[in-house]
């Protein structure tokens, strides 16, 4: 494979590199794309318990002018943690209130956030309101008063649908007196690609009533939807497949949420949405303390090849169904002439627990896979050293 000013220029077995050319035996190695983590909060938190290191949350409800991407730290000590696991894409997204924001495609390296943006916007981020009642005596709201929040909120949402076309349509017809003009609105301006250009809209729902209701939302209002969670999502495939719309599937190293699912259904999903035709891509929770361990990408891929879906799907699930799926596939995501040349070499096959990069290339460039854990490692490997009690 041969790479220069940062793109693949070709893949073969007869490339003549010139003199001046830098040369790295491969043979018996294995080259792989750079993983891709599709929802993290990666250079916007530091430290979860520490108020000032969050800067993935905004006051309020709706921010959808709130960007990632300008918001991002490149110096944040788990990046380059994160890194030498192989993931070398990030999507970070902010998660507050029912409109988030707007997320953006990271590379793991970078001086700046203008250095490490690879795209911008990647999507608008919804959460979609919670439609689970709570019975118990202890609940702090009625049923009736639950059911008026949850209405609350959806009629919240449309209202926005209709003050953003209306603002589109009048920011777009020829005026003809100045005092018609329509003043800037920067959260309608936000709104507009996504709510009348039908750019991606990341919807998170995790139940399958939420799922259900988020996807013929889409289709009543002509939007282009992700759903992000999507744990109950293995229930409703024929609806997914139908209204074309992916999953960015998280929780799969976890616990079922009924008593009556067995145990393995977390580990399945992958699998069933596979054979059930469902464009998916796999992500490491969010959040609490999730934002530290973007690093254990691979082992989500890991498990749900352990338990039904094939190796190469797994491998493209964090690969280039993520690009896919994030609007990057023409950039990363797989290993083409043309793309950026973003891949790491392992000596192992990838996916297997023991497999760790000894190379890693973003953009042509090579970073460095150290990090503040293999330096803790050494400094105290250092110290049995002395004692006599290591080689």
């Amino acid at each position: 494979m041969l790479f220069a000013n940062g793109k693949i220029v070709t893949i073969g077995e007869d490339i003549q590199p010139s003199p001046d050319t830098d040369v790295y035996d491969i043979h018996e190695k294995h080259v792989v794309p750079g993983y891709i983590a599709p929802l993290t909060q990666i250079g916007l938190v530091e430290i979860g318990a520490v108020k000032q290191t969050r800067d993935y949350s905004e006051t309020g409800d709706i921010n959808p002018n709130v960007r990632a991407n300008v918001s991002y730290n490149p110096d944040s000590e788990l990046i380059p943690v994160t890194r030498s696991n192989g993931v070398l894409i990030a999507n970070s997204v902010p998660l507050s209130g029912l409109i988030a924001g707007q997320s953006s495609c990271m590379m793991m390296d970078g001086w700046t956030w203008e250095d490490a943006t690879l795209n911008h916007p990647t999507a608008l981020h919804l959460n979609w309101p919670d439609m689970r009642l709570n019975f118990s005596k202890t609940a702090k709201k009625k049923e009736k008063q639950q059911r008026e929040a949850y209405q609350k909120k959806l009629r919240e949402i449309d209202r926005l649908i209709r003050d953003t076309r209306a603002y589109h349509l009048r920011t777009t017809q020829k005026e003809r007196k100045a005092e018609q003009k329509q003043e800037t609105d920067l959260r309608l301006a936000a709104l507009t690609p996504y709510f009348v250009e039908q750019q991606q809209i990341i919807v998170r729902a995790d139940d399958v009533r939420q799922i259900e209701a988020a996807v013929l939302w889409a289709d009543k209002y002509d939007l282009k939807i992700t759903i992000s969670g999507g744990r109950d999502a293995w229930r409703l495939p024929e609806l997914l497949v139908k209204h074309n719309v992916p999953v960015i599937l998280q929780h799969v190293q976890t616990t079922p949420r009924r008593r009556f699912e067995p145990v393995h259904t977390p580990y399945r999903t992958p699998a069933l949405l596979q054979q059930e035709g469902v464009k998916f891509c796999l992500s490491t929770d969010q959040g609490y303390p999730f934002n530290g361990h973007v690093r254990t990408l691979p082992n989500e891929a890991m498990r749900a090849a352990a338990w039904g879906l094939a190796k190469a799907e797994a491998l493209r699930s964090i690969t280039l169904s993520t690009a896919e799926i994030l609007g990057v596939d023409k950039r990363v995501g797989s290993l083409e002439p043309g793309k950026d040349a973003t891949f790491f070499i392992t000596n192992d096959p990838p996916l297997q627990i023991t497999t760790n990069p000894i190379k890693a290339y973003i953009m042509g460039r090579e970073v460095d896979l150290g990090d503040r854990q293999k330096m803790l490692y050494e400094k105290y490997k250092e110290k049995y050293r002395r004692q006599g009690r290591l080689e």
